[in-house]
């Protein structure tokens, strides 16, 4: 099975940590670039016969700030130009000030049955100092309006004056309003966002401040019923986002829209992140990509591993034998006597400890040869 994900780089304003491809101030283009997206699907429907696609995600910018005759729409495409498999899960990312009834009906109409809302926090300062569009309370009528649907919510930790007790707060407020699963993300101040600003000025939690906030998060979802099964992502049982665990089982997807990444017969490909790009190159019936590597073998097996070891489950021995017909341990024999202390090793799984698995990157270096 295999992954669709479709981006949509529409928003109503950019947030101040924001570095994904979103245009606030172009949303006069949404149905030209959405007519786009269709037609990239039909260009790529001839090479994609004979897939089935388990999983489909709308993500963005903003995919519920558009019109939902487009979500539609793709959908719509998707069932005519793909084989779509029963049941498949499909998630639409949703900011708690862009829904209303109408939108939600039309979303479980065309199948949606996964909806992503962007909390972030629970703590209206917060929010204003994030530069989010909306307040704690819109997340509440955001999930009411959803009713008994499966939900999803984001929140954020490492911000300016926030506490543990700050992000318990966010926690319970989502787990009050319904939601099953929550990604827990530590904002990172890129450059050029405005937030680096306040990163430069010494105003956000240092890394320390931030790992014990993570672990003190964990601890209290678990208390909560969430279940952690990815560095970043906790679930109750059975809600687990299957999409995601696609990406981190390097499982095959195809993205559609303005800088969308690709991974399928074993070539990794990206889309221009310019927007006037990917629409001239749509129009014109020429694929918007502008990187595009066929995945060597051992790059594959870095990629394996390095993914496999984010989650709670590890990496099975098993499965990387059979796709790659060598031994893990003989394959990354040195990595794994450096990090021993680190590592659960069976006969049949290996994984981060749970302890250690928050600071999986500085292990997993060792395993890049």
């Amino acid at each position: 099975m295999a992954g669709i994900y479709i981006h949509v780089p529409f928003c109503k304003s950019k947030c101040r940590y924001c570095d994904f491809t979103s245009y606030p101030q172009k949303i006069g283009f949404a149905d030209a670039y959405m007519a786009c997206v269709l037609k990239e699907m039909k260009l790529r429907s001839a090479e994609l016969k004979g897939k089935k696609f388990d999983t489909v995600y709308f993500g963005g910018g903003t995919p519920s700030v558009i019109d939902s005759k487009w979500i539609v729409g793709c959908m719509n495409q998707i069932r005519a130009c793909f084989e779509l498999a029963d049941g498949a899960e499909v998630t639409i990312e949703l900011n708690p000030g862009t829904i209303d009834q109408q939108k939600v009906d039309a979303y479980k109409h065309c199948a949606i049955n996964r909806f992503s809302i962007g909390l972030q926090s629970a703590i209206d300062s917060q929010l204003e100092d994030l530069g989010r569009i909306h307040a704690a309370k819109d997340f509440r009528i955001a999930c009411d309006l959803l009713g008994d649907a499966n939900k999803s919510a984001d929140i954020m930790i490492g911000l300016k004056d926030q506490s543990v007790s700050d992000i318990k707060k966010s926690i319970e407020f989502a787990s009050d309003c319904g939601v099953r699963h929550i990604s827990m993300y530590a904002l990172t101040p890129e450059d050029g966002t405005p937030i680096y600003t306040d990163y430069l000025n010494g105003e956000l939690p240092d890394a320390d401040a931030v790992a014990e906030m993570y672990q003190a998060a964990c601890k209290f979802l678990k208390e909560k019923g969430f279940l952690r099964y990815e560095v970043s992502n906790f679930a109750k049982s059975g809600a687990q986002s299957r999409h995601n665990l696609n990406y981190w089982r390097r499982g095959e997807y195809i993205g559609f829209g303005v800088s969308a990444s690709s991974f399928i017969f074993g070539r990794r490909f990206t889309n221009t992140h310019d927007l006037d790009d990917y629409m001239k190159c749509i129009l014109s019936n020429h694929y918007p990509v502008v990187d595009d590597a066929l995945i060597d073998p051992q790059d594959a097996r870095f990629e394996k591993v390095m993914l496999a070891l984010r989650t709670e489950e590890g990496l099975s021995l098993r499965e990387y034998k059979q796709e790659f017909g060598t031994d893990f341990a003989s394959d990354f024999l040195e990595p794994l006597k450096k990090n021993a202390k680190y590592l659960e090793l069976t006969n049949s799984r290996i994984k981060i400890k749970d302890e250690f698995l928050y600071v999986q990157n500085t292990i997993l270096i060792d395993f890049l040869q």
